[in-house]
């Protein structure tokens, strides 16, 4: 309920994320008898809510979310910067996951920036969201993976146009209009950690989440939420000040935020210093 209840307050113009986060989550863990770990990726340009939903879902799970000592999150810049050391990374990883697992079999992994993440390593941890019952004595069964990657957003604003420029609203897009074409592009990226991956090629990943690109309306609402966040009163001047002090594209029609939310943030410390 918790999980519905923050998606619904303070994610905007996400209605399939809304949709399928919540009854992938809530249907896994009232799962008694999973037949493998569960695995969402969730895909779309910078400021979209990717982050967000993650941290939402562990706050829904852990009482201390993403500070729980079973929410484990790796960076992929950070954690495996270096392609020489693939081979040292896939080995640290499935240690990492195999040990944690065993401490807590409700362990949370989350994936960052696997669109800049070595092609290859992320298939080290194919078996642990197989469907095996046990491995070295261990189960993976009730363990969640998260994957956050900008590849595929191409696509995804692909399809978002076309509804728009054809009088469509977008909340018409159906989960089936983009995920076999998202989970495609993605796996055909050279630049995505998903490339040519296992994980795609066995259906090993649950669902493709698509976050659309963040149209002006949306914009605002971020702008309100984070100035009621600070404890002031919302103040429509400056949530269009700010709104309109976004990029937004493609260069004609200027309909979606190229950094949608993300530096909803930094501007109100110019407006509330």
């Amino acid at each position: 309920a918790a999980l519905q209840e923050n998606l619904d307050k303070k994610l905007f113009g996400q209605h399939l994320v809304n949709k399928v986060v919540v009854k992938a989550v809530r249907g896994f863990l009232n799962n008694t008898n999973a037949k493998k770990p569960l695995a969402l990726s969730l895909h779309g340009w910078t400021g979209t809510g990717k982050n967000f939903v993650s941290k939402i879902v562990a706050e829904s799970i852990y009482k201390r979310g993403l500070q729980s000592k079973y929410v484990h999150q790796f960076v992929a810049t950070l954690h495996f910067p270096h392609a020489h050391s693939i081979n040292l990374y896939k080995d640290q990883l499935q240690s990492w996951i195999r040990g944690n697992v065993s401490i807590c079999p409700r362990s949370l992994f989350i994936f960052d920036e696997m669109d800049k993440m070595h092609a290859g390593l992320i298939d080290s941890i194919k078996p642990f969201l197989d469907y095996y019952e046990l491995l070295d004595g261990v189960s993976y069964r009730q363990a969640i993976f998260i994957f956050l990657s900008n590849a595929g957003a191409e696509k995804i604003t692909e399809v978002a146009l076309d509804f728009w420029r054809n009088g469509r609203t977008r909340e018409d897009i159906q989960l089936t209009d983009i995920q076999n074409a998202l989970s495609v592009s993605v796996f055909n990226n050279k630049n995505s950690g998903f490339w040519h991956s296992t994980l795609i090629d066995r259906n090993l990943i649950d669902y493709f989440i698509p976050f659309l690109p963040l149209e002006y309306k949306h914009v605002k609402m971020c702008v309100r939420v984070e100035i009621e966040s600070r404890g002031y009163t919302v103040d429509e001047d400056i949530v269009s000040r700010i709104a309109e002090e976004m990029t937004y594209f493609p260069r004609e029609e200027r309909v979606y935020s190229d950094k949608g939310c993300k530096t909803v943030d930094a501007k109100l410390d110019y407006y509330y210093d």
